[in-house]
């Protein structure tokens, strides 16, 4: 399994409102058009938390994507896919910066059916 973990930040005279709505209401959509993504996840920064015996590193961010593939091949086909590229010119329009990490996941705890 292979994840896309993008780190966002609104584009200079949007309000972390407007990112949002925009986000997870026209962006959103546009991601189910990619092939090959098992996965997607947008988390909303509502908050933070600091601890007082670690220094807080100065990231201010307004949101992370978390984008699962099945293998690194189908997370490169979906890259050149143009379904990725309306998806990718859609971002311009609201992300002011973005760092990108591909990442492989090591469960520590799986998850566990809620009931």
């Amino acid at each position: 399994m292979i994840k896309v973990v993008g780190l966002l930040t609104r584009k200079a005279g949007l309000s972390h409102e407007q990112f949002v709505r925009h986000w997870s209401g026209i962006h959103a959509p546009l991601a189910h058009a990619v092939p090959g993504i098992r996965r997607y996840v947008q988390s909303h920064i509502t908050g933070t938390r600091t601890r007082p015996d670690i220094p807080e590193t100065d990231v201010d961010i307004d949101g992370i994507a978390e984008l699962w593939y099945d293998d690194l091949d189908s997370f490169q086909r979906a890259a050149a896919s143009l379904e990725m590229k309306a998806l990718t010119d859609d971002g311009a329009l609201f992300i002011g910066q973005i760092k990108t990490f591909v990442v492989q996941e090591q469960e520590i705890i799986p998850r566990r059916d809620p009931r």
